[in-house]
């Protein structure tokens, strides 16, 4: 049966109507991307190490004659004055022994006085005519001899009396004791340590240095802070670096002034020295994954303002484990795609998800 040409036409509208009444299919998604924000540091972080107060100055008392110590004027802890006296030992030898010598130095010059008188008697028989030369010379020797007897009674009697002195140990600087070797009853020599006192106005901090580190804390720029107060920061300055290792340990010891060193900077306490590389280059540190390399060096996807992806060359300083280090081509804050990199086509659309930095 033939279809008539109207009814034809009325089916053929009625399809393509009902296909424009179909819906269109939806835009596809952008391609997720992870992305991390640049973050420029120092590429050596700061170094810290355990340090101990201790005062630069500590110096070893001791007797400067030998004898039994009598008593003991001070403790550990104590603090004392210039001429403060800190110990003494039993000093009945040392008076006789002073005694004997003013005992000498008046019999010398007693012998002195004599000598002198004769000696101006006979010049004046010399004069006379009375006397001979020989005699004279013979008075002169003596004179002289007395002479020197009584100089040496007097420097024997000057010693003595320093013998006496130094039977009381004075301190010689204004300090704390930090330490007590000898008590009363003791026989000491001249060669014992007696008590350890050390300066107040100099402290410093003492640390280990591993060989590795040597360079880094010669040139850093180092700062402390006490255990007891880590919020409050003292300049400190190398002093003096060991110039060998500890046997044991294989450590150089080093020591770091503190000249801002206040009263709750006490000997004995424990602080953080930390050392900053002086000048040290700064890096951002990147994901290895970050890099995409087409044969024309190493690049990394940004994520312009547009949210769009821009490969853009970097100057890379290291590779490490997991991380490179890159100088050059990025700036602080942009954000790099750092998963994902391999498969993004310049202004390609994506999904940008934040990466956590802890």
């Amino acid at each position: 049966m033939r279809v008539p040409l109207t009814m034809l036409v009325l089916g053929v509208s009625a399809t393509l109507a009902g296909c424009q009444a179909q819906p269109q299919e939806a835009a596809k998604p952008g391609r997720p991307v992870l992305v991390q924000s640049v973050a420029f540091e120092p590429r050596t972080p700061e170094r810290t190490f355990v340090a101990t107060i201790r005062p630069r100055i500590e110096s070893d008392l001791g007797f400067r004659v030998a004898g039994k110590v009598a008593k003991r004027l001070v403790n550990v802890g104590d603090m004392v004055k210039v001429d403060q006296a800190l110990a003494a030992l039993d000093a009945t030898d040392l008076r006789l022994q002073r005694e004997q010598a003013e005992a000498e130095v008046k019999a010398a010059t007693a012998a002195l006085q004599q000598a002198e008188a004769e000696l101006r008697r006979i010049y004046t028989l010399r004069r006379q005519g009375w006397s001979t030369t020989a005699a004279l010379d013979r008075q002169q020797a003596v004179a002289e001899e007395a002479r020197g007897r009584t100089a040496r009674a007097e420097r024997a009697l000057m010693l003595a009396g320093n013998a006496l002195s130094y039977a009381t140990l004075t301190a010689d600087i204004d300090g704390v004791i930090t330490a007590t070797q000898i008590e009363p009853g003791q026989v000491v020599d001249t060669d014992k340590v007696a008590i350890r006192i050390a300066r107040l106005s100099e402290k410093e901090a003492v640390i280990a240095v591993p060989e590795a580190q040597i360079e880094t804390v010669r040139t850093g720029v180092a700062s402390l802070s006490l255990w007891s107060n880590p919020d409050k920061r003292y300049e400190a300055t190398l002093r003096e670096l060991s110039p060998s290792a500890d046997l044991v340990t294989r450590t150089y010891l080093a020591r770091f002034s503190i000249p801002a060193a206040d009263e709750p900077v006490q000997f004995g306490m424990t602080a953080t020295l930390t050392i900053d590389e002086a000048a040290a280059a700064e890096v951002a540190r990147l994901p290895l994954s970050s890099l995409h390399n087409q044969g024309d060096g190493p690049a990394v996807w940004v994520i312009s303002a547009d949210s769009r992806p821009v490969l853009r060359p970097v100057t890379v300083a290291a590779y490490q484990s997991r991380d490179v280090l890159i100088t050059q081509g990025v700036n602080d804050g942009e954000r790099v795609v750092i998963v994902g990199a391999q498969k993004l086509d310049p202004g390609q659309r994506v999904r940008i998800v934040e990466a956590l930095q802890f």
